[in-house]
């Protein structure tokens, strides 16, 4: 009795479906493949080999699984099976980026603070999108740089942040770790730009001081910069304030995140023709096409109340359908 023992698990090893301890499903997959199943891990009682780990085993080898001792295609040849054609369920892991580590621990820091709210409203885009098509082609003759929506969204901001300051200012500490109301009597506003590696916003100082021109040039040469890694890590903080556009990727409508330790964000939308009372007869009842945008502006609760964020937001919507009022400063 002594030395069968041996005999028989030298029998069992000789088989050409491999371990003993598979299920009986998952042998006749291994063996249909030509998977040994020396090289499958089991994830069963026991470290039993089930059906699920030879078809991930086969998907984790799309070039081939190693061949069953012994296995062989149907036609005798002793060339080893093609891999099936089952359902992928491959996992990948990579590191994460310092980029997209920094993002997300912002993004967690903003919920995790911040009262968070947001107010939405729609423009029409009408007179801004006329006053762009007839003097963007001398804008840019004169000025060397192309004349775009941002900078009139840019300056609607700037506006409105004089109007609502506690938009433009955040919430902080002071010496003794008690709660202060920091204001700033400028407006960096940070644009945010996408890139390779993700999500950067980096800060146009000065907005009040700058001219059209002078926003556009500033938006370009930080968003060049940015695509290319060129932008130096003082140039991504500071911002008071910040406006993302999500209309360049297709959003309709979204709630942008705070950018701590700021106290609000506008997000600009796509640009759709719908239909909409005719502003030239209110209450009327007509109905005309216009290109629309909605608009979005979440802020911190703790410092701007909802009477400030709609007056905000009001604000930016009359500065864009009446681009007179920006040259006015009304």
């Amino acid at each position: 009795p002594g030395p069968s023992a041996p005999a028989a698990t030298g029998a069992a090893a000789a088989k050409p479906d491999g371990p003993a301890s598979a299920t009986p499903l998952a042998r006749k997959i291994a063996e249909d493949h030509g998977v040994s199943l020396a090289g499958v891990s089991g994830t069963g009682p026991g470290g039993r080999i089930r059906e699920q780990d030879v078809l991930a085993y086969i998907q984790a080898h799309p070039n081939g699984a190693a061949p069953a001792a012994g296995a062989t295609r149907s036609g005798g040849t002793g060339a080893p099976t093609a891999p099936g054609a089952g359902p992928n369920r491959a996992v990948t892991r990579e590191r994460m980026s310092p980029l997209r580590q920094r993002i997300a621990a912002r993004l967690v820091e903003a919920q995790r603070t911040a009262a968070m709210l947001t107010t939405f409203n729609e423009c029409d885009m009408t007179n801004v999108m006329a006053l762009r098509k007839r003097h963007k082609e001398t804008f840019e003759k004169i000025h060397g740089v192309g004349l775009g929506f941002m900078s009139f969204f840019v300056k609607a901001c700037v506006s409105a942040l004089a109007r609502v300051p506690n938009v433009n200012a955040q919430i902080g500490t002071n010496d003794k770790g008690e709660p202060e109301i920091i204001r700033h009597h400028y407006m960096d506003i940070a644009v945010a730009v996408g890139t390779p590696k993700g999500l950067v916003v980096p800060v146009v100082r000065n907005c009040e001081s700058l001219s059209f021109a002078g926003i556009e040039a500033a938006i370009r040469d930080l968003a060049t910069r940015a695509r290319e890694g060129k932008l130096g890590l003082d140039e991504m903080q500071g911002g008071t304030f910040t406006i993302s556009n999500g209309g360049v990727y297709g959003s309709m409508m979204s709630t942008p995140i705070l950018n701590p330790p700021q106290s609000g964000i506008l997000g600009m939308h796509n640009i759709v023709r719908r239909p909409v009372e005719d502003p030239a007869s209110p209450g009327s009842g007509a109905v005309t096409v216009r290109p629309m945008m909605y608009l979005a502006l979440s802020y911190d609760h703790r410092i701007v109340d909802g009477e400030g964020a709609v007056t905000f937001l009001k604000h930016v919507k009359e500065c864009i359908e009446d681009p007179e009022r920006l040259l006015l400063d009304v």
